[in-house]
């Protein structure tokens, strides 16, 4: 039984049709095309997957993604990044000022600093020519 509806769907799908194309006075034929109905799926199907490709493409690589509500416009865009440039570095000279007052507290409370720099610094020596 399945076999059957495969076999009769595939049948159907590939069976050809004319669609001919008439002059209502004359009844002469403009036109004449044999189709079958999985060559007209695969046409419209083309059709369709192309202008939503177009659409895309038109909209993604011109400004005219600008129009679309919620997207913004460029200038905002470049205030925005200058923006959280901004916010950064005023979060990063926050955060050195927080540890600086931290290590003040604990050096007035009779504390060392949390954090020592031990490193040993290689100062070279300016070479001084007699001549």
């Amino acid at each position: 039984m399945a076999e059957q509806q495969k076999s009769s769907t595939l049948k159907r799908l590939q069976s050809r049709y004319r669609l001919v194309v008439m002059n209502d006075d004359t009844y002469e034929e403009v036109i004449t095309f044999k189709l079958s109905r999985i060559s007209v799926y695969i046409g419209l199907s083309t059709i369709f997957i192309l202008l939503i490709s177009f659409t895309v493409a038109l909209i993604v690589l011109t400004p005219l993604h600008f129009y679309i509500p919620g997207y913004g416009n460029n200038t905002n865009r470049v205030e925005l990044q200058a923006l959280k440039i901004k916010t950064d570095s005023l979060e990063q000279t926050i955060q050195y000022k927080d540890k600086y007052l931290n290590n003040l507290r604990q050096v007035l409370n009779g504390g060392s600093p949390a954090q020592l720099d031990t490193n040993m610094l290689h100062v070279p020596t300016p070479e001084i020519s007699n001549d």
